[in-house]
């Protein structure tokens, strides 16, 4: 985000609303628009800011990169924010994220690697065995289309780390298609996007104690 020849482009089409009540609201954010507004003028669109100008109180439980797609769940008041983010805090919230990534992936598994920033080359992270915190991801393997060399791959992250999606496929050699920081060749995908995108989130709502179990199908 911080280089210079980034012109920030974002889709203009309304925010889907997927689930709404007295306390949260989800939205389907698309690929390319930012989650909250950036420092400078000109990346102030985003899904926080669309999202306040319907609820001026609205508060941020979490962040997508703005190169990912899918649920982004908003507070609309101070003690939905607090509530949600005991439930976030104590992993009381399962997220899970289709991606296509290249290669052909083993059938199930495990990424537990340390993350941190990448200082000079940021927003880049990168693997830390030494000063990361930890980041675990688990993954399964949905289909395998030989045609692209490709892998549909389902992943729950476990912790909730930068870029940790992307980091952990390209650790193991997958990495996601059209990632632009962390794939050799973003370019040689058939969509201008990248193929990341958060499908489900399950929780209960911390007022009304329903289970909520939200989806949306995938784009790509």
């Amino acid at each position: 985000m911080s280089s210079h020849h980034f012109i920030y482009q974002p889709p203009l089409e309304p925010l889907e609303t997927v689930y709404e009540d007295a306390d949260l609201i989800v939205v389907n954010k698309p690929a390319g628009l930012l989650s909250v507004m950036g420092r400078l003028p000109q990346h102030q669109d985003s899904a926080y800011l669309r999202i306040l100008k319907q609820y001026p109180h609205a508060k941020v439980t979490h962040r997508l990169d703005m190169a990912t797609s899918g649920l982004l769940l908003f507070a609309k008041h101070r003690q939905a924010e607090i509530a949600m983010s005991k439930v976030f805090q104590t992993r009381k919230i399962k997220k899970y994220y289709i991606a296509l990534v290249q290669g052909e992936i083993a059938d199930t598994g495990c990424v537990e690697v340390p993350l941190i920033t990448d200082w000079p080359n940021r927003p880049k992270q990168k693997v830390d065995f030494e000063q990361g915190k930890s980041a675990k991801t688990l993954y399964q393997l949905l289909s395998y289309d030989p045609d692209h060399q490709y892998s549909r791959v389902l992943l729950e992250p476990v912790t909730g780390r930068s870029h940790q999606l992307r980091l952990h496929m390209q650790h193991l050699g997958h990495p996601i298609m059209g990632d632009k920081l962390y794939h050799p060749d973003p370019l040689a995908f058939y969509l201008p996007r990248m193929a990341l995108h958060a499908a489900c989130l399950s929780f209960t709502q911390p007022f009304s104690g329903i289970e909520l179990n939200l989806e949306i199908s995938v784009p790509f």
